[in-house]
């Protein structure tokens, strides 16, 4: 327990502490290490239920005693957000681990929130089907956790974003209620469609406990092929052309390093004549620009720009930046031109849909003031940035930027789910 804690939250953590021995037992609660810090700031108890019942009713007791609880899975994206305003319990999924039902005649799968999305995609892949979904960290990001930051990769061009593949939810709400909608539900939240809502909403509504998504068959073959371009226009410009063609492509994005050319990656699932077809189709479009073939670990290159900067975290930032497809070479030179300007190290890499990672490397005084001109450059076009990896010397600055028309009508949902601020207070949009 925290000895600079308020007398009163420590009496309240220690009554809680009391009932969620009872709820769960004594084994999966425990006092917190540093290890157990979000954003920078110290926990003070952590419990893991066993099942969904368990973590609603530990989730009640917890509100009921005014506690401020963080929802935690694999914990492989904690830094996100902005700090907590408290932080007194994690909540962790780990033991809701289980698939509930792999229906594949239906192309449906429902699992519990603490799976891993490698443990599922071992498990479907024995029925040759997929969720199509390429995340950060497969062998430790779980569902629930992949679901609350809406994180998805390169995939989302031709299978759509988590919204899209996620078809029924079960949601344990701080009042101690399991709120089910979509999938093979009969209750539900009535004008509320839960499983988008929930979706991106960095675990400030609810606790997710199950969800259910559609599925697709594994590819029978699949190649990527690659090409070397001038700049960022003619990168742009061929990226394009690709999205006019009549290319039956998955993937897609542009590599970008301060010190090299430009790349352009195209993924291709098909047949193996199919592959061969379409990767042929797609020189004749890439004419005179330098081919090269690869494998599959260029579609790594996101979670490398994150692994860069988490091992170097004492200097370095990562950013997500969403603009339109025919302004991500405006965006890009933008970013080359303010890092180069502080003499940052940086580098990016943008999906063809307008999604982009970026990395920067410097001061953490610099970085502040690269990233708040890169987001005041980004929102002028319309689009937005949130830092998703800060060393914790940098000045403060908010993760999400500006929210727009939409925060009030954000914040009237968030009062109805959650009127006490009890899941992840201050981390959302607007200090949601």
């Amino acid at each position: 327990m925290d000895a600079s804690a308020p007398a009163d939250t420590v009496r309240s953590i220690a009554t809680f502490e009391t009932a969620a021995r009872v709820i769960i037992d004594t084994a999966n609660v425990r006092a917190t290490t540093v290890e157990d810090r979000v954003a920078g700031v110290q926990t003070q108890l952590v419990v893991a239920p066993g099942d969904e019942q368990q973590l609603a009713q530990t989730l009640k007791a917890a509100n009921d005693a005014g506690l401020a609880v963080i929802p935690r899975g694999g914990g492989t994206k904690l830094a996100w957000g902005n700090p907590p305003r408290r932080a007194d319990v994690m909540l962790s999924t780990a033991r809701l681990n289980a698939i509930v039902e792999h229906a594949h005649s239906d192309l449906t799968v429902t699992v519990e929130a603490g799976c891993t999305l490698e443990q599922l995609s071992d498990t479907l892949a024995k029925q040759n089907q997929r969720l199509a979904l390429d995340g950060l960290w497969p062998s430790r990001a779980t569902v629930g956790g992949i679901l609350s930051t809406n994180d998805s990769g390169a995939l989302r061009l031709r299978f759509g974003s988590l919204r899209d593949l996620v078809i029924g939810i079960t949601l344990a709400l701080p009042d101690g209620t399991l709120a089910k909608s979509g999938g093979k539900v009969v209750k539900n939240v009535a004008g509320y469609d839960l499983p988008k809502l929930v979706t991106g909403a960095l675990g400030t509504l609810g606790v997710i406990t199950q969800a259910t998504f559609r599925l697709h068959p594994m590819p029978k073959e699949s190649r990527t092929v690659s090409c070397l371009v001038s700049d960022a226009r003619e990168a742009q410009r061929l990226i394009l052309s690709i999205q006019d063609s009549k290319l039956a492509h998955s993937a897609l994005q542009i590599r970008f390093a301060e010190s090299s050319q430009p790349q352009i990656d195209v993924l291709f699932e098909a047949t193996e004549a199919g592959c061969a077809a379409q990767a042929e189709q797609l020189k004749s479009i890439l004419v005179p620009a330098t081919v090269i073939e690869h494998g599959t670990a260029v579609w790594n290159a996101r979670q490398e720009l994150y692994s860069e900067a988490i091992e170097k975290s004492e200097a370095s930032a990562v950013a997500k930046i969403s603009v339109l497809p025919t302004q991500i070479a405006e965006a890009y030179e933008a970013i080359a031109k303010l890092a180069g300007a502080s003499r940052a190290r940086f580098g990016a890499v943008f999906y063809a849909i307008g999604i982009g990672t970026i990395y920067l490397a410097a001061a953490p005084s610099d970085l502040a003031s690269i990233l708040r001109d890169v987001r005041a450059k980004i929102e002028s076009l319309g689009g937005s940035l949130a830092i998703a990896h800060r060393p914790d010397a940098m000045p403060q600055l908010d993760t999400w930027g500006s929210a727009g028309d939409a925060l009030e009508l954000m914040r009237a949902v968030k009062k109805q789910f959650d009127p006490k601020s009890t899941l992840n207070p201050g981390r959302f949009v607007g200090g949601i």
